[in-house]
């Protein structure tokens, strides 16, 4: 779909009716490129709450279903379940996104062969940022698109998809092919997540993600003594079960300790992080980071050495794109300059030069490493 055509069904005669339906608010700037991408559906519905840039009128133009209604006071789970009411009852599959976001072409199809009977949930894969050299950054696996009947949204932030339907949830199955990019609006206020997240902790203290969540937002903001009270009281709880997730509050807590000057309790957390999910490079990486400021660089080798043995990239949001990026090659490279092996550190430059070859960092250890070794091997 381009220009400002309207969607049209003959377009794409697929075997399930399709809505993609979102919430927004002062988007314009996104909704071309958004309709263009959500082209392939059926069906488009919009909850505007408010703009006042034009974005439900260029949405309107492109062909998007728009309703404009204020949220007060202002929760995500409240806002998608209206938008979900948007949804015409007669459709087969929701898809559920934000203007910020756009799929890659032939998504439906590939959607509608993962599809059939019984199913009710697909994930998908997520790209949620990107590096300043257009390579992919956070990159985990979502679900939401999901059967007409049967679910709502909660938590006030943070909103997840609950079923709520009679009997037992649908299957959910993997939408291979199906890649959905994030392009964030940089100037878009975080503010409100704070309060929104304790109200929702408030609301559902059983619930351990959201106090994960709460106590990763307070690390976010430097108010180490909350996190670190949060996150103990995360992995307290009989809920907490997922290794993941627990190791990701364990490092969090260490992150917190180091900020306070506390490196022993850092380390420490480290470690419990690492025995917790061995199978993540996270917590190796995390670990070395903390010793190469302190200029430990046997350590930095071993743990650097401990996440690359790990070559099966997760699909959870808790896999973070530095690990699998420049940072163990560049981290090993420093220390084995260091510790005076510079063929080494050379080889392991290169490395992370390949991961990242728009960095001028690395590029320009690359170019000295080369020099050394060079003059090395002249002298030799």
């Amino acid at each position: 779909m381009g220009g400002s055509r309207t969607i049209g069904r003959e377009d794409f005669m697929g075997r399930y009716q399709i809505c993609v339906y979102a919430i927004c608010k002062n988007e314009v700037k996104f909704a071309d490129r958004w309709m263009d991408s959500m082209g392939e559906a059926d069906r488009v519905v919009v909850l505007d709450t408010g703009s006042d840039d034009g974005t439900a009128e260029r949405l309107r133009a492109r062909g998007a279903e728009v309703t404009v209604e204020v949220i007060a006071p202002w929760r995500f789970d409240t806002a998608r379940n209206r938008s979900l009411e948007l949804v015409p009852e007669d459709m087969d599959i929701c898809v559920c996104t934000d203007l910020d976001e756009v799929f890659r072409p032939g998504w439906r199809e590939r959607l509608e062969a993962a599809w059939g009977e019984g199913v009710s949930l697909a994930n998908y894969r997520y790209t949620w940022n990107f590096n300043p050299d257009g390579s992919e950054g956070y990159v985990f696996w979502i679900e939401k698109v999901h059967a007409r009947r049967g679910f709502c949204w909660t938590h006030p932030v943070h909103e997840v998809l609950t079923w709520v339907g009679p009997g037992r949830q649908g299957r959910t199955v993997t939408a291979e092919g199906v890649q959905l990019d994030h392009h964030a609006d940089a100037g878009k206020s975080r503010g409100q997540y704070l309060p929104l997240l304790e109200l929702s902790v408030q609301e559902s203290p059983q619930d351990d993600r959201n106090v994960h969540y709460l106590g990763r937002e307070y690390m976010f903001r430097g108010r180490w003594d909350d996190c670190i009270a949060t996150l103990k009281h995360h992995l307290s709880m009989p809920s907490a079960r997922w290794p993941d997730e627990r190791a990701a509050s364990m490092r969090f807590i260490a992150r917190s300790y180091e900020q306070k000057g506390e490196i022993q309790l850092a380390r420490d957390w480290y470690l419990r992080a690492i025995a917790e999910a061995p199978h993540l490079r996270e917590a190796y990486l995390d670990l070395a980071g903390l010793l190469y400021r302190r200029e430990d660089w046997e350590g930095v080798l071993y743990f650097t050495a401990c996440a690359l043995k790990i070559t099966v990239r997760p699909r959870s949001y808790i896999c973070e794109a530095a690990s699998w990026g420049s940072l163990p090659h560049d981290l090993r490279s420093i220390a084995l300059f260091r510790t005076g092996r510079t063929e080494q550190a050379l080889e392991q430059a290169r490395l992370a030069l390949a991961c990242s070859p728009s960095d001028p960092r690395l590029e320009g250890n690359v170019r000295v490493l080369e020099r050394l070794c060079g003059a090395n091997q002249e002298r030799g």
